[in-house]
């Protein structure tokens, strides 16, 4: 069985003028959020084995402030094609992982990371897919399962919808 987390970026700030779209930092409401997706994930057990992170600043930020609460750190691939993917590009990136890796994670944005995930679920529970197709906030956390072993097969309609979490959830 393989995992796929898909994890956005925390909220960013869009009040630095002059910065490139890739630069933005994260907004205070964002900083405070990943490190605790970062505790979730640690007190759930759901360390990756790999991620694939886009190399914009609110990316690099949320992984460091994330997974601070992983111990050991997983191993983070900073990956350019990945800042606001396609469906398509991530689909191809996803499909030449490495077999040794059985949990990938990918840090983010969208639309890309949310429409993969609804591209790629077959079947879950029907209220969180619903959550989930209406909108991934900032900071929310999809996790998929696959019934194979094999990251080349891949594709539409082959995930099952494990958990949809978000900082609001957790923080209410």
């Amino acid at each position: 069985m393989l995992t796929l987390t898909l994890f956005r970026h925390a909220k960013s700030s869009w009040d630095v003028s002059g910065k490139k779209d890739i630069d933005r930092p994260l907004s205070d409401r964002g900083s405070a959020a990943a490190p605790v997706m970062g505790t979730y994930m640690a007190n759930e057990q759901l360390a990756p084995d790999l991620v694939l992170c886009s190399p914009a600043a609110r990316t690099r930020a949320t992984s460091a402030l994330a997974f601070a609460a992983l111990a050991p750190p997983p191993q983070i691939v900073f990956e350019a094609p990945l800042y606001l993917a396609s469906v398509r590009t991530l689909l191809a990136r996803i499909r030449r992982v490495d077999a040794t890796v059985r949990h990938l994670m990918i840090v983010g944005h969208n639309p890309g990371l949310q429409s993969l995930a609804l591209e790629l679920i077959g079947k879950g529970n029907s209220k969180p897919l619903a959550d989930l197709s209406d909108k991934l906030p900032t900071a929310g956390l999809v996790m998929l399962e696959f019934d194979h072993g094999d990251w080349a097969k891949v594709g539409p309609g082959t995930a099952r919808l494990a958990r949809f979490v978000t900082p609001r959830m957790l923080m209410a």
